[in-house]
């Protein structure tokens, strides 16, 4: 047993409860340990639960049996505790985007490990906030990996509600990430729960639901199925406004983009603009515009001058309250654009730019990125730069999304002759 005489003075201070509970209770569980482990002569599971709990002032002898039990010295039971998974979750819910970066997902992560004996409905929470961490940030495979672990607890939690709003959100980010397969199983088995047990979720969350299919099946070439559903989803929208109208349109716009008619997509964009403004949802107000950009480039002819003017409108607020993976998108945009307009120098020092930073974009940005890259080499001589790109062509059909397969295949067409 240790000598209780070599606990000093200034550690007896910080041994005051409830710190000393928690830090115990920490120390314990980062070992595996369960109460049961601990308990021995002089130190019952009843007294060691009201030290823990905070509820007993711990005694020199408890304390250096403690120590010797767990293997740490003194002046490690006497160190302040950490922060409980509860607080961390609680401080990182409190911040906007903007505040949102790789240390705050590190500090969340190593709180979710430093605590594996949190309940299950904090750790639901802190799995949330680390997913919106990896989403604000543009980390797709650390938010899939994130989001396949919030889906499974929400399992075991029981809890149909949860594990809805689980797979809506594993659906977006394999949209995101270009897995439209996974995508749309996700958003069906979340509208099959949702059906199942008579959930009363929200008219938000059954619309947003929809929408995310409506994008899965446009990736996987049915736009016939994706143009129903979107014509569906707006329909039941009648006159409304809002951030969900605006979403709303905003898919039907894409879709009909898609399908080759950019007069109803430029419509429907229209429709999607107006929805809204700056007051009602800023992050939606800039990203919309940012789409609006994307889709006037890609129309048939180009609007360039209107490409111009919606990121020149969004750049400023972009740079005040961007994320990282909106002033990318903002980059890219401005890099393709320059290219459209006949300006090849500056595109090329704008995608230089962007380089870095690709894998923050969307999966079928970071097609298009490969794609502008590949016309800025073939511009600049390089001789394999139309190789390149239709193995670029193949490697995306192959990838189950013939629409923007096809769109890359056009683009080699078009450029073959320089």
């Amino acid at each position: 047993m240790l000598d209780t005489r070599l606990i000093s003075t200034q550690e007896r201070i910080l041994l005051e409860q409830p710190g000393f509970g928690r830090r115990l209770r920490q120390l314990r569980q980062q070992q595996g340990k369960s109460q049961a482990d601990l308990t021995g002569p002089g130190m019952s599971a009843t007294y060691l639960s009201r030290l823990e709990s905070g509820a007993r002032r711990p005694t020199d002898r408890a304390v250096a049996y403690l120590s010797e039990k767990l293997g740490v010295p003194l002046r490690t039971l006497a160190e302040q505790p950490e922060d409980s998974l509860a607080d961390v979750v609680a401080t990182i819910a409190s911040l906007s985007e903007r505040e949102l970066d790789a240390e705050t997902g590190r500090i969340l992560s190593e709180a979710l490990r430093g605590d594996p004996g949190s309940d299950l409905m904090t750790r639901w929470h802190g799995l949330t906030q680390l997913g919106r961490v990896y989403e604000v940030v543009g980390d797709s495979p650390a938010q899939r990996d994130t989001l396949t672990e919030l889906t499974a607890l929400g399992e075991e939690l029981g809890r149909p509600a949860l594990q809805v709003r689980a797979r809506i959100w594993m659906a977006r980010c394999a949209r995101d990430v270009g897995d439209a397969n996974a995508a749309r199983q996700a958003v069906r088995e979340a509208l099959a729960l949702s059906e199942q047990h008579h959930l009363r979720i929200s008219a938000s969350d059954h619309v947003r639901s929809k929408l995310v299919l409506v994008s899965a099946e446009a990736e996987l070439g049915d736009l016939a199925e994706a143009a129903r559903l979107s014509d569906e989803v707006c329909e039941a929208l009648g006159s409304t406004r809002g951030t969900l109208a605006a979403e709303a349109y905003w898919t039907a716009a894409t879709v009909s983009t898609r399908q080759g008619n950019h007069p109803r997509a430029f419509a429907r964009l229209t429709e999607a603009l107006a929805a809204i403004d700056s007051r009602d949802d800023l992050m939606l107000w800039i990203r919309l515009r940012l789409a609006a950009a994307s889709l006037s480039i890609q129309a048939m002819p180009a609007r360039l001058d209107d490409a111009q003017s919606y990121l020149d409108s969004v750049e400023p607020a972009l740079e005040l309250t961007g994320t990282p993976r909106h002033l990318q998108e903002l980059l890219f945009l401005k890099a393709k654009l320059a290219f459209h307009q006949g300006d090849v120098e500056r595109s090329t020092e704008l995608a230089a730019r962007v380089k870095d930073g690709a894998p923050l974009l969307s999966y079928r940005d970071q097609v298009r990125f490969e794609v502008l890259e590949g016309l800025l080499a073939m511009y600049a001589g390089d001789p394999d730069a139309r190789r390149r790109l239709t193995d670029l062509a193949a490697k995306v059909q192959t990838a189950n999304m013939p629409d923007l397969a096809a769109e890359v295949w056009r683009t080699v067409a078009e450029n073959s002759g320089r």
